[in-house]
């Protein structure tokens, strides 16, 4: 396997910036508050939570975040803060179980709560000191837990408190220890990311020094360093994340780079030869085009199943892939444009309470390119392997990458072939290719494209009946998919206003033949997921 671990890499490889470490506990806000620290220019590193205080101490970090999780501290396997953290006179944040854990290690207690407080909940600032300076006396959080702290340890005091929960907020600001029983780092609770602030910049002294143009630099250099006068291949997707390494990577080693784009058969409409002029015109960043598409789709032939749709795909990706390398190498790296979001939607974010791993939770398959053959003997470049989405899009903005390519929507690696439900062939592709232009469109029309997420349509595999010119129709039905969301790991279905969607519904049925019936998916993520395969 090519893949390497990507917790290998250090904030010492990564940036010079002041870090806080945030030690994951397995809560499913984790990286959230990674995203909500960077958001403040100060880079932060998850970590595992049995990280210990040396390997802390020799980070040099500026202060440390402990993440809530689905345990109780008095559990037998319960995980467990290394002692020593509590001595390295840093300021500590400890949010829901971070605070609980926080508490009991401190000689104070924890127990199963009376009652259980979920959602928004009221919290009154009895002390507004350095953690809630400058808030209102009353603001609304964002609570999810079934244990609270009963007993404060010494040297503590409640600095807030909700009507279910006395003790929702404490500090010892002698020693610049807090903990907060609610959630700051999510949107319900109001002013959340004024109370980080107040721990990074203000208690921690973060310099805010983690800048997309400190980054650039730094990736350069250590893309030179490490690249060398060696040859560099890149799987060009069209997507936002490689289409940035691309520049970035150009920028760094020139020449040395062969970008190759293969064409699957499953992108939109006109993308693949717009992608391929648009950086050989323009950039003259040389993209080896493979034209594959037959040989695509001949492999998914009778094949519904969602899963055996990637894996099809990706082990064809594989071997086009291998082909193509070989005919063009050799080459030393493989360049690929992970991010922190690939790896959790493949692997999930259980941990084991007693290694301190992650458990891997099996979502879908993404298929950057990994199980290729050991004879290839790759080694691995993946600048952005730590970046969010929109770290990305910083990335690219300081890069110049042309504002077509930079806002593009998220667009998965299988492409169309899991937006049509159920067998995928030419025609269904074509049908599915019109339908979804005609949505995009729309969307751009009206100014909505850069507000939301995602916007595409799906081909469903049912049929329904209808009425054109007054024949009975038996045809295909498209479903409107359009999210909001900040990273991808939550989505809201956006509220289009309802004159766009008749306009598109009336659009694809007039100029989409095959197509009688268009309906809106009004479905959050979770419980659904964006994509619908």
């Amino acid at each position: 396997m090519i893949q390497e671990q990507l917790s290998k890499n250090t904030p010492s490889q990564l940036t010079t910036a002041d870090t806080i470490a945030i030690l994951d506990f397995g809560a499913q806000y984790s990286q959230l508050i990674a995203r909500r620290v960077r958001e403040l220019d100060t880079y932060s590193e998850l970590l595992p939570y049995n990280t210990t205080a040396k390997k802390l101490r020799e980070m040099n970090v500026k202060g440390i975040i402990l993440s809530g999780g689905p345990n109780s501290v008095y559990d037998p396997n319960a995980p467990q803060l290394d002692p020593e953290i509590w001595k390295l006179g840093v300021p500590v944040l400890g949010i829901c179980y971070g605070m609980q854990l926080m508490a009991r290690d401190l000689e104070g207690q924890v127990e199963p709560a009376q009652v259980r407080e979920y959602g928004k909940a009221p919290l009154t600032i009895v002390h507004h000191g350095k953690l809630f300076a400058n808030l209102e006396a009353v603001i609304q959080s964002w609570m999810s837990h079934g244990d609270s702290v009963s007993t404060l340890p010494p040297g503590f005091c409640i600095i807030g408190s909700t009507t279910i929960t006395p003790v929702a907020a404490i500090a010892d600001e002698e020693r610049n220890f807090y903990g907060v029983q609610f959630h700051p780092e999510v949107v319900h609770t109001h002013g959340g990311q004024h109370i980080l602030r107040n721990f990074v910049v203000d208690i921690c002294g973060s310099k805010q020094n983690w800048t997309m143009k400190e980054f650039i630099d730094e990736a350069i250099a250590e893309v030179r360093k490490k690249a060398g006068d060696k040859r560099v291949l890149l799987a060009l997707s069209g997507g936002v994340d490689s289409s940035t390494l691309a520049f970035l990577l150009h920028k760094a080693i020139g020449d040395k780079l062969t970008c190759m784009f293969i064409d699957q058969g499953f992108m939109r409409k006109n993308e693949p030869e717009w992608l391929v002029e648009t950086f050989e015109r323009d950039f003259k960043i040389h993209v080896h085009y493979v034209k594959a598409r037959d040989r695509f789709i001949s492999k998914l032939a009778g094949i519904t199943d969602p899963e055996q749709k990637r894996k099809t795909i990706g082990a064809e990706f594989i071997r086009v892939f291998e082909e193509e390398s070989r005919r063009l190498g050799p080459f030393d790296y493989l360049a690929q444009g992970t991010l922190y979001p690939d790896v959790i939607e493949s692997a999930g974010t259980q941990i084991d309470p007693k290694t301190g791993e992650r458990v891997a939770v099996k979502i879908k398959s993404h298929h950057n390119v990994g199980g290729l053959p050991d004879d290839l003997k790759f080694k691995l470049i993946e600048p952005f392997a730590k970046l969010f989405k929109d770290e990305v899009r910083r990335v690219a903005r300081e890069l110049d990458v042309p504002e077509g390519i930079r806002e593009r929507h998220p667009f998965p690696g299988p492409g169309l072939s899991i937006r049509v439900l159920g067998e995928v062939t030419k025609e269904r592709l074509k049908v599915l290719r019109e339908a979804d232009w005609i949505i995009r469109e729309e969307i751009k029309a009206h100014g909505l494209y850069r507000k939301i997420w995602q916007v595409f349509g799906v081909l469903l595999p049912t049929k329904s009946v209808g009425v054109m010119g007054d024949q009975r129709t038996y045809q295909n039905q498209i479903v409107i998919r359009a999210v909001t969301s900040e990273d991808g790991m939550t989505a809201d279905w956006a509220r289009l206003p309802f004159d766009l969607l008749e306009k598109i519904s009336s659009r694809i049925v007039n100029e989409v033949a095959g197509i009688n019936r268009v309906v809106y998916d009004i479905t959050s993520k979770p419980p659904a997921t964006i994509e619908w395969e």
